[in-house]
Order: structure tokens, then sequence, then C-alpha cells
């Protein structure tokens, strides 16, 4: 063979590659469900990512009709270690062919996919599958926060990243949804919003209240006023640096102009030695006592604020009373005493009890580990916890519990959070996933909740 034709073979070769990609679909072994965000790596470094489909497209023309090693990271999914401890498989990919890796899920919660970011099926579409998904214009973003607002579900999230160049968005993103957005509750997860734009135009903040650095917004809720309006409310910090708050207060809606407004300053800071005091921040929920009096509990997991729950009592500090959070909460089989970080609660009518879905501070993965726990009273005491989802050496904070997804008195229980490399031991960030919403699943008739 001359030396030309073995040229043209080549060139044919990773033509062939490139326009017929290998395909691997990664699914639990328990369920047969598409497991997203399980990243494979080669010997040499190279990285893959399951797409919300569970898929992922394998094209390097140096590995193709080649028997090859992929290590296997899951975040609680994952394999049986071999005889030297390494855990993956081994495939051999051929251009246009398929295989299929089966992991199994080490904890009760189940990755459904990711809400937000960029490439939710970029995989699978290799392949002509999810042609109908569209981009949204969003790559990454921070912190979720959800409430009613007529029949719609009005969305905050913090800074935000786009493509056009490193600094993205600072003063809030803002989106809508239909009340039921879901159509399954199984992967692949599949969930569109309304994002608030310039007219026709590109995606914008919704805060831009006046002041230095990004602007935060929490505790989002929507209030009856005394006339019987309703106010889709929240509170306000303005940021300097990466975590310091020098301005709080709150801040109301403006159909209109379709912006958060401030309405009230509650502290701005003085001194270095200055901290914000108690204000309505947070997740928020309302709660009705043994009275009768409906009750608005703001805490990040456990309350430590309440007012009454009127668009009058929020917005008067003389009003707030302060609670103390649990901050321990042991676990369902004794052997752990679990310290909380940022989180939320709910009422679940299907346990007849306050759930709560949190992180670990501290644990096998700082940030990284989530818990479950019981209480019935949303005050406490808060017991029985058991870990649902683990992250290996990444974070994934300020999950937020969604009862407003499921049917009432569901079994289901769906919370997302953010996944970031942020606050872990410099891990290599998961490309398209990083600094974005993930979804999980957990099923309270599981006998772990028994």
């Amino acid at each position: 063979m001359t030396r030309c034709s073995i040229l043209l073979l080549g060139l044919a070769a990773s033509a062939a590659c490139a326009a017929a990609p290998f395909r691997i679909d990664i699914v639990d072994d328990q369920n047969g469900w598409p497991v997203p965000a399980v990243e494979l790596k080669t010997t040499h470094h190279a990285r893959f990512v399951s797409d919300n489909a569970g898929v992922i497209a394998c094209d390097l023309p140096e590995l193709m009709g080649v028997e090859t090693w992929f290590h296997i990271e899951g975040h609680g999914y994952g394999v049986k270690a071999d005889g030297f401890g390494y855990r993956g498989v081994r495939l051999t990919p051929t251009p246009g062919g398929r295989a299929t890796v089966r992991v199994h899920r080490e904890l009760p919660g189940k990755r459904l996919g990711r809400l937000t970011g960029a490439g939710l099926f970029a995989e699978s579409q290799r392949f002509g599958r999810e042609s109908r998904w569209r981009e949204q214009g969003v790559l990454g973003c921070d912190t979720v926060y959800v409430a009613k607002y007529g029949d719609r579900l009005f969305w905050l999230w913090g800074d935000t990243t786009l493509a056009k160049y490193p600094l993205g968005i600072f003063d809030t993103l803002g989106a809508t949804t239909r009340g039921n957005p879901l159509r399954s509750f199984e992967p692949p997860l599949q969930l569109r919003y309304d994002y608030i734009r310039d007219g026709n135009g590109p995606i914008r903040g919704i805060a831009p209240i006046e002041g230095d650095g990004p602007t935060w917004l929490s505790g989002l809720i929507t209030l009856k006023d005394k006339q019987g309006a309703d106010r889709l409310v929240a509170a306000y910090a303005k940021i300097r640096g990466m975590l310091t708050a020098y301005d709080v207060g709150l801040c109301e809606w403006n159909a209109g102009k379709q912006v958060f407004e401030r309405t009230r300053v509650v502290w701005k800071k003085e001194t270095e030695s200055d901290k914000p005091p108690l204000f309505p921040d947070g997740h928020v929920v309302r709660w009705t006592d043994g009275d009768g009096e409906e009750w608005l509990l703001y805490g990040d997991p456990f309350p430590r604020l309440k007012c009454r729950a009127s668009y009058e009592a929020w917005s008067d500090p003389a009003a707030w009373e302060k609670l103390e959070p649990q901050k321990v909460v042991k676990s369902r089989d004794g052997a752990a005493e679990v310290t909380t970080h940022g989180g939320s609660i709910a009422w679940n009518a299907y346990r007849q009890k306050w759930v709560a879905i949190f992180t670990q501070f501290g644990g096998d993965s700082p940030l990284g580990e989530i818990w479950y726990a019981e209480s019935d009273a949303p005050t406490g005491p808060w017991g029985s916890a058991v870990k649902v989802v683990t992250h290996k050496n990444y974070t994934f904070y300020n999950p937020l519990v969604h009862p407003e997804l499921t049917p009432d008195g569901s079994p289901i229980l769906l919370f997302e959070g953010t996944y970031t490399a942020t606050f872990a031991d410099k891990p290599e960030p998961t490309p398209r996933h990083d600094y974005n919403q993930v979804l999980y699943r957990i099923d309270l008739d599981d006998p772990a909740f028994k």
C-alpha cells in the first residue's frame, strides 16, 4: 500500500468518526432510567459527561476500534471496583456503534437532570434525538427561589453566566412557568422557562437596586395586602467582594416595569464589624398554628424568623419575631449528628410531617452531602435524618424543596440545588453542568424512610 493510500484511508476513517460518533447510554441498574451527569474519563484524560437523556457521544478518532478503559464518576452512581481499585468499564468505540453502561445508585436520591444551563441534550442531539429542544441563552446560574404568582410560578436565580463575556448578570435572573411545568417525574428532564427579557431581546437582570456589586434576592413570596391585592415580595442584599452584604432590605415586584424595586432599607454596613440584623430572607413557608393564626416562617433550612402572613406584617420590622433554629440533627440510625448548612422545609401530606432537605456542613464531601429529616412541627425538633444524595468533592448548596411541582399527597419529593465546584477542594469543573441547578427525586415510600 502506498503512502498516499494510507493517508486517504486515514482521512476517510477520521471523517467517518466525525460523522458518526459512538453512543454510550448511562442507565440506572435498578430502574433502567437514564442517568445524567455521569462522567467517563479515558486513561489519557479525555472527559465525557452524560446529558439529561443519559447519553454520551464519543468521537475521538484515536479510540475508534480500540478497547478503551473509561473511569466512572457518578456522584452517587457507580460500578464496583476491580482488583486494583479502579471503577470503570471497558468499551470498544466504533463509528455509529452503541453501548449501554449500567451504574448502581448508592443512595435514595434519584438524579433527574439539569434544570438550567446550556447543552441539556447536546450529546443526544448529535444522534438526531431531542431535536425539538432549543437553547434558552443561559449557561449557568446560582441559587433558586420560586413562588406562586397568579396562575404561574415565578422563579429567581442569583448571579448568571452568559456566553458573551465572563461577567454575566449580577442583579438577579427571573422567569415564569406554568403552574405545573413538569410533564413527568422521570428523566429525561425538560423544563422550559419564560425568562424575563428586554422585549423580545436578550435576557436581563430584574433587580437593578442602586449600589455597587451584585443584588441577591431571597424570601420570595406572594402576599395579600389589606385591600386583597397580591404583592410579590422578596428580601434583597447588596454584595461586595464574594459574600459580604453591605445593604439589606425589602423589595417588591413592579409588574409594569418588570423589575423589583426597593421598598425598605433594613440595614447598611457602617463599620467592618457590623453584621446584618435578622430580617425575612432565606426560604419561606406558610404555617397555621394551633390557634388558626397563619404565619410566615423564614429560615435556611430551619425557621429563624416569623411574622404574620400579611403584606403589612412582612413590611414592618416591629412585627418580626426571632426564632432559634436547630443546628444539629441526629441521623435515623443514631450513628451521626449532622450539622446543617443551607436548605429548606415544607409540609408533606403523604408523610403527614414537616420535611427538610439540607446540605451538611462538613461530612464526606464538604457542602456536597444532602440529608432528609422530619418533624411534627416546622420549628422542630428535627430528627431521623437520612443521607439522600452525595457529590464527590463537589458542592451542592442551597437546596430547595418543591412541593408545588408534585400532586398533593404524592410520595414523590423533588428538590434542586446549585451544583458547583465552588467551595470544594479544587475539582475540575464539570463541563456544561458546573454552576447550574440540578433536580433530584426521592420516593417517601422507599424502605429507607420507613
